[in-house]
């Protein structure tokens, strides 16, 4: 049996600076993903993915990553997703250095 869609959020890297980031709902990359656009259809998400990794001048290795509805936003289901928005872990500064 197939497994049911849950929502996601079409994430990258930015090319030049290497940071996380993620499509919002008006086609634009952030690097907050309280910004994100939380994708609920699964066509809708496919399409954006397929728009996304057509932007090869501004990203790299866009993906479909599963999140839930938060207060503030998408929030992360998979502690990959949440210690990968902090940035780097060979040193604290930047996005680390903020939390």
């Amino acid at each position: 049996m197939p497994r049911a869609f849950t929502p996601k959020v079409v994430t990258a890297n930015a090319l030049l600076e290497g940071d996380v980031v993620y499509l919002t709902a008006d086609d634009r990359w952030t690097r907050q993903l309280s910004e994100a656009e939380l994708l609920t259809d699964e066509a809708v998400a496919a399409e954006r993915l397929l728009s996304a990794e057509r932007r090869q001048a501004e990203i790299v290795g866009a993906y479909l990553v599963d999140m839930v509805a938060g207060d503030n936003g998408p929030e992360p289901t998979h502690f990959r997703e949440d210690f990968r928005r902090t940035g780097p872990s060979n040193y604290h500064h930047g996005k680390q250095a903020e939390v």
